[in-house]
């Protein structure tokens, strides 16, 4: 949205149906799950694969990532939750200090790339039975773009923003972060906050209170479109390379590209807790290395094998 003086984000919280809110964050799993499963079926198909096979795919991966994305969030960046509201942990709400719904929100990537790792083997074991690494290789593909969906639906959700930007040309001013419901409200003296913020957003009136918003680096549309590159590496690896039959070998890439730009990306990025960086990294760069790592590795192993049926 373009502002009479900058550039403001200043979106809905999602689809109201009037009975029912989709959010936007919500929203941008179920798209990546779908766009998951067509391109998972294109792969099966090609590789000669049950479809049966690719629906126990489906479940193994949708409890994976949800289960590991929160998990990892919490035992991450808030391991208080697990003695203070453990509920709170599993379920859509908190209780602590008083019943408030919130949907499921904190999702961590780190934890999600755990659960994959952990359901693809169980799920190679009991059903699939090949190299592991021949289903990682085609399962991240979609992972990658799936994460950039993710990134967009926190981009929607107005959070994990990006640092003060000062004049930098693609700065955006995140209203809904950096002024509160209840500011917004009083700030204005609309009570509905929806309209306080358009508003403020819209209203040369207010000018002085968007004044005070800084610019901000917008570092989920920065990580989508590294999640896209990555997408778009490993998609031509696979169709157009023959290092497919190296198995690995796209994992191996996968696991390089896309934590190389959450690593980049968390120098823009305001971290999610506070004071636990070490040697000037923040904790998202600290666990990203190890994955890094072991893309290197994996990919100089898969340059020694190859798999034939």
């Amino acid at each position: 949205m373009l502002h009479f003086l900058s550039t403001v984000w200043n979106p809905s919280e999602g689809i109201d149906l009037g009975f029912f809110m989709i959010r936007f964050y919500s929203l941008s799993y179920v798209i990546a799950f779908i766009i998951g499963w067509f391109i998972m079926k294109k792969f099966y198909k090609n590789d000669n694969i049950s479809m049966e096979n690719l629906d126990s795919l489906f479940i193994y991966m949708v409890l994976a990532i949800l289960i590991g994305a929160r998990l990892g969030h919490v035992i991450f960046y808030e391991t208080e939750l697990l003695w203070e509201d453990p509920l709170s942990v599993i379920l859509p709400f908190k209780t602590v200090p008083e019943f408030e719904f919130t949907g499921f929100r904190g999702l961590a990537s780190h934890g999600a790339a755990i659960g994959i790792v952990l359901a693809l083997l169980l799920y190679n074991k009991r059903i699939l039975k090949k190299p592991a690494l021949w289903i990682f290789d085609r399962v991240v593909i979609t992972v990658a773009i799936g994460g950039a969906f993710v990134r967009l639906g926190n981009f929607m959700n107005s959070e994990i923003v990006g640092k003060a930007s000062g004049d930098y040309p693609l700065g955006i001013k995140m209203l809904r972060h950096d002024i509160y419901p209840e500011q917004a409200m009083k700030a204005t003296g609309i009570k509905d906050v929806n309209q306080a913020y358009d508003a403020i957003a819209n209203n040369p009136q207010f000018a002085e209170i968007l004044a005070t918003v800084p610019l901000r680096h917008p570092t989920q549309l920065y990580e989508a479109l590294g999640y896209v590159i990555t997408f778009l590496v490993c998609w031509y690896i696979y169709w157009k390379t023959p290092h497919k039959k190296h198995v690995g070998y796209i994992f191996g890439w996968f696991l390089i590209l896309l934590f190389m730009t959450r690593f980049v990306v968390e120098f823009f990025k305001i971290a999610q807790v506070d004071g636990r960086d070490v040697w000037a990294l923040n904790t998202g760069q600290l666990l990203s290395i190890p994955f890094i790592l072991a893309g290197f590795y994996i990919l100089w192993r898969a340059t020694k094998t190859t798999y034939t049926e």
